[in-house]
């Protein structure tokens, strides 16, 4: 089986089904010109929500290894009902957060778990630069110590799920600023009719980055048990 090309990176994500409102609107919202809209950012990652956060490949597999146990993993988790999602506030950028909180039981958690856990042999470990750009943000000693033992600081206890639709807001992180309510309200505005629709989880992706700089784009889809 082939390796993976040098210098791609795979993430398993939800996103919802290509045919959905709620991937029309979020695609387009994030097809806008940098200078039109904050979305470089979450452009570059897509549309999704993170189960698996962007990794390279150990050397020790191939693609389709990969392929294979995310395909092993999603028939063994039965599909569900999604959350209610609203467009909210998170750490200074905006996104598509659940209405509510959701528990660690809760099936789109445990999902994400998973994913977490049994593909880690597939990582290959960070180097100290990308380690040391992962600590630039702030971490404590949990999520320092998941850092080192997951390669990310937001997993497990820490997850936390989110559609990222834009960058980091400066002025919002210091204060509420009108400006900043007004994109809330626009968006909330724009999702509106996409978000009163059920949405279901019965499938999870792997994205592909092809390489540094690149956008990652759907690479594989597969369907839940």
């Amino acid at each position: 089986m082939s390796k993976a090309a040098a210098g791609s990176r795979y993430a398993v994500y939800w996103a919802p089904e290509p045919q959905s409102a709620l991937t029309q609107v979020g695609e387009q919202w994030l097809s806008q010109n940098a200078a039109d809209a904050p979305v470089a950012e979450p452009a570059l990652y897509g549309f999704h929500a993170t189960l698996k956060p962007p990794f390279s490949l150990a050397a020790a597999y191939s693609e389709a290894e990969l392929q294979a146990h995310v395909k092993a993993l999603a028939q063994r988790h039965p599909a569900f009902d999604m959350p209610s999602l609203q467009v909210d506030w998170l750490q200074g950028f905006l996104a598509l957060r659940p209405t509510q909180p959701i528990a660690p039981a809760h099936p789109l958690w445990r999902l994400a778990d998973a994913c977490v856990t049994e593909l880690d042999g597939f990582r290959r470990s960070p180097n100290e630069a990308e380690l040391q750009k992962r600590r630039a943000a702030g971490l404590d000693s949990q999520q320092e110590a998941l850092l080192l033992r997951w390669g990310y600081p937001h997993v497990l206890q820490r997850w936390r799920f989110h559609m990222t639709l834009t960058n980091s807001i400066s002025e919002r992180q210091a204060q509420p600023s009108s400006a900043a309510e007004a994109l809330q309200a626009r968006l909330r505005a724009l999702f509106a009719p996409a978000l009163k629709q059920t949405l279901r989880c019965d499938s999870i992706c792997i994205f592909q980055q092809s390489e540094a700089g690149q956008a990652f784009r759907l690479s594989h889809r597969f369907g839940l048990g």
